[in-house]
């Protein structure tokens, strides 16, 4: 068995820290930008945005990632700590941020700056669609190497031991999301989107992402220890499964809108 050792600070001088949790957040940002000027780039036909939409619209979207993956986690995940320890909502550094607090942040702010701009919401969220599993994937290796969101008991060879949690083997569940909801969403959303052109349907790629990342994510939680405070809320039903049932019933609805707009024109 594996056990974990890694220290979720890369530099600490004392009075000031910089965690791989912080740096994870930083480094997504950066690459997504990168990748979603590589797509307008080089697919005009398909996309009818442009960089300078992009510009803008990425400072509003850094907002949104950061409010809501915090207060999503905050009002999903433990709100009753959080009520009584206000200051502890600014530390997310320490941890504690919530995928679809996340998404909820994204939606409205592009919501937002598309009403600002008169411009298709859902051009946006095609792109973003695109990229956000870049940001996933290194969300769950930060996870991971903070040592939170642990898996089920486990005797599998590659079980990991997290000290801080107890001396149990456990699934590696941190590292399974990383590949699911990051790697596999990437390739299968960007070959969708690029290669089968799906982008030049406005609003299609939004929809998938919605399912496919629920369809993963509810797999995945079956690896995945539910919170302490919170436990399963019926059954074997966590609060990622619930709250990724609601996101894939939302992207089927996206689909059928985009399908009937697409017949009435």
């Amino acid at each position: 068995m594996i056990v974990h050792n890694l220290d979720p600070v890369l530099v600490d001088i004392g009075f000031f820290q910089i965690r791989w949790y912080s740096i994870a957040y930083i480094i997504g940002i950066i690459l997504g930008w990168f990748y979603a000027v590589k797509i307008i780039r080089n697919n005009n036909d398909l996309v009818v945005i442009n960089q300078t939409n992009l510009e803008e619209l990425f400072i509003y979207l850094i907002f949104g990632i950061i409010f809501g993956g915090r207060l999503g986690y905050v009002l999903f995940y433990d709100l009753e700590h959080y009520s009584q320890n206000l200051f502890e909502i600014l530390k997310i550094w320490n941890g504690g941020m919530s995928f679809h607090g996340g998404l909820l942040g994204i939606i409205i702010s592009t919501l937002i700056f598309a009403k600002i701009n008169k411009s298709n919401f859902l051009n946006f969220t095609d792109i973003i669609a695109c990229v956000a599993p870049i940001g996933i994937f290194l969300g769950r290796i930060a996870n991971f190497i903070n040592g939170e969101l642990v898996g089920k008991a486990s005797s599998l060879p590659w079980s990991i031991i997290f000290p801080m949690v107890d001396s149990t083997p456990r699934h590696p569940s941190q590292i399974y999301e990383a590949i699911l909801e990051g790697i596999v969403l990437f390739i299968i959303i960007n070959f969708l989107a690029l290669k089968k052109r799906l982008l030049i349907k406005t609003g299609y790629i939004s929809g998938l992402f919605l399912i496919l990342y629920s369809i993963l994510r509810i797999v995945s939680e079956n690896f995945r220890e539910p919170d302490k405070h919170i436990g399963y809320i019926y059954n074997n039903i966590s609060m990622g499964v619930l709250l990724s049932t609601i996101t894939l019933f939302s992207g089927l609805i996206i689909i059928l809108f985009v399908k009937k707009n697409a017949q009435n024109h």
